[in-house]
Order: structure tokens, then sequence, then C-alpha cells
């Protein structure tokens, strides 16, 4: 985690993120989300639980944590936990999804305080948020390009770097990384004679993703204009712009997207990396009729759960099951209107329907 985000933490917290970071290994990213979350709560407590603060004043998202008092959080309480909810959703306006992860943040935080794991002086006797309950967040299906939109945005591709700007598109749309995992690719890390990248996912967690031609050929006539770089001689994609030639970074590679989204005229559609990932699944299951535990593997899942979203994306297994009705081969034969059946009609024309 970068420095100035330690010279805000109390003890207590920074203890809480370098466990997490060194311990668990979780990314700085992940590190850095934890505490935001905890920052709200932290804030929460000074601001709105004591009173501490005056709001008139001071700007919530101002509020410095760094003297929270250890008992503040030593004394909250379920009860306390659920005002805390309340305050989210009427004061800051957080969605259930947001509230389901700071929720998840918070119930972490405490966990480790009431564990073996955090320092004496900082330990709590039990859990007062084993209980709280996760939001229910919306189900809400992800947004995803179609086949031949996907295919509209690999044609139009206009970039000065328009071998390196492609072959990000055909990974992403190929092999389904996540962001963070295809900026962290690294030379070594592809091997064209097995046809794989090897792939470091959420907690570093290494998985080998195999590759189709068009994910080959992108990579190696990307690789021959590629230029050596001192400050990251590892890395596969680096920024051609700057003398130096970085690793391009995760804000980077989302611009690259979002470039070509708009030169495509798909600019309007809420496409972003990770929505390009959830394309390659889509479109491995409905095209390439991958089973899920297999697409569960390639996009690094930990369970099948997540990966089945993608059959509920695609209309395929619907079609499927509608075309093989005994009945759907059934037609009408004719006009089958008899007298029998205008009797019938004609009988109801009464005078009072009439």
């Amino acid at each position: 985690m970068r420095e100035e985000y330690r010279k805000d933490c109390p003890m207590y917290l920074s203890g809480y993120l370098t466990y997490i970071g060194s311990v668990v290994g979780r990314t700085e990213r992940t590190v850095e989300a934890y505490y935001v979350d905890i920052r709200t709560f932290l804030r929460y407590l000074v601001a709105v639980k004591h009173n501490d603060i005056n709001l008139d004043e001071t700007s919530f998202d101002k509020i410095p944590i760094k003297n929270v008092p250890f008992s503040y959080v030593k004394e909250f309480t379920l009860m306390d936990a659920y005002e805390y909810m309340n305050f989210l959703i009427n004061e800051r306006e957080n969605s259930n999804k947001t509230r389901a992860r700071k929720t998840s943040s918070l119930r972490r935080f405490y966990d480790f305080l009431a564990s073996y794991r955090s320092p004496e002086q900082f330990r709590l006797e039990s859990n007062p948020l084993e209980k709280l309950e996760l939001p229910r967040p919306e189900k809400t299906l992800p947004k995803y390009l179609e086949l031949d939109q996907s295919k509209e945005l690999l044609n139009d591709v206009k970039s000065e770097n328009y071998l390196r700007d492609y072959c990000i598109l055909t990974i992403f749309l190929n092999c389904g990384l996540r962001l963070s995992e295809l900026a962290g690719l690294d030379l070594d890390d592809y091997s064209e004679s097995a046809r794989t990248l090897r792939v470091f996912g959420k907690g570093q967690k290494e998985r080998i993703v195999y590759l189709n031609d068009a994910c080959i050929s992108a990579l190696n006539a990307y690789l021959e204009v590629r230029p050596k770089s001192i400050i990251d001689p590892d890395a596969i994609f680096l920024s051609l712009h700057r003398s130096d030639h970085r690793r391009l970074s995760n804000r980077r590679i989302q611009r690259i997207v979002e470039d070509q989204l708009n030169n495509a005229g798909l600019g309007n559609l809420g496409i972003s990396p990770h929505k390009l990932r959830h394309t390659a699944a889509t479109l491995m299951y409905e095209y390439g009729n991958v089973d899920p535990i297999v697409l569960k593997d390639v996009l690094g899942h930990v369970s099948v759960s997540t990966t089945e979203i993608y059959t509920h994306l695609s209309n395929k297994d619907r079609k499927i099951a509608i075309e093989s009705s005994p009945l759907a081969d059934m037609k009408a034969t004719g006009n089958h209107n008899d007298s029998s059946d205008k009797q019938t009609d004609d009988s109801d024309k009464s005078p009072e329907n009439n």
C-alpha cells in the first residue's frame, strides 16, 4: 500500500492492512479497497456516533482517522451496525451492492480483531458483528458485446500503437482475462510452443490459459515491435509514448479500451475491460459449447456458481429447450371453420349481445 495511506491509519487498522497484504496475500488494490471501506466506518464513529466532529464545519470525506480511539471500535455493537447501515443508505446513498461490500469489509475487520492474529492491545474477546447479515445486492446481468459487435471492435482499431492495442483487445475478448491479470503479464508468462499464458489472478493464484490462433498471431505481431524497457524489462505491454517504456498501468489499459470502443461506435454501451471479460465468457459458452466447469477454470473463478451467470446471459439453452418440445413441428392444416363452429358462433349473437 502506498505510504500516504499508511500515514492516516491508526495502529489497529495499519496492523490489519499489513496482515491481509503480507499474510493473506491480497493485492495492493484489494488492500486499498479495504482501507477505503474501513475509513468510512471510522469517520462515522467520530462524526456521527460520538459527535466528536462538527459536520457543518468539516466535510465527512475530509475527516482524518489517525486518532480515532480503539475504544470506539471496541464498544461498537450489532445494533450500532444496523444504525451504520441506515447511515450508508440515507446519508451516503449507497446501493445495496456497495453496502454489501462495506459490510463484508467491516465484518472481516472485526474477525481479525477478535482473533489471535490481532496484537493483544487491540484484541476483542469476540466479534460483535459475527451475525451481521449482508444486504442482498440487486441481481443484474452483466453487460457484454454481441459477437458482431466484438468483431466490429477488432476491425475498427485505430491507434498509433495498432499492434499493441489490437493484441490487448484480442486477449481480452478471447481469453477473458481480468484487467490486472493482463497488465501484469510478463514475457516469460508467454509460451508460443505450448500456446499458453501463465496468469496470476486474485490472491496471486496462478493458472494457465491456452491461446487460440488469433491470440498467438496478435501476440507475435506485437512482440516484434515491442520496445526494450529498462524500467520494466519483463513486462509484455509497455507504454510506447514514454521514452522509458514503462509497463502499462490499469488505468492506461482502460483508456485504450475506451478509445477503441469509441472508434467502433460502441462507446455508449457502458463497456469496460471487465465487460470484455464478460463478453469472452459469454461467447465461449454460447458459440463454443464450453461446459461451465471448464469455463470456471478458464476464468479463474473459485466456484462454478460464479460462472453460471454466463449460462443465464445466453439465450442458447432457452432456444434449444423450446425447439425440443415434441409439439414443435405441429402446424395448422387448413380452415376448420365448419357449420357446427359457425352455428356456435351465431348462437352467441343474441339481441342482448348485439
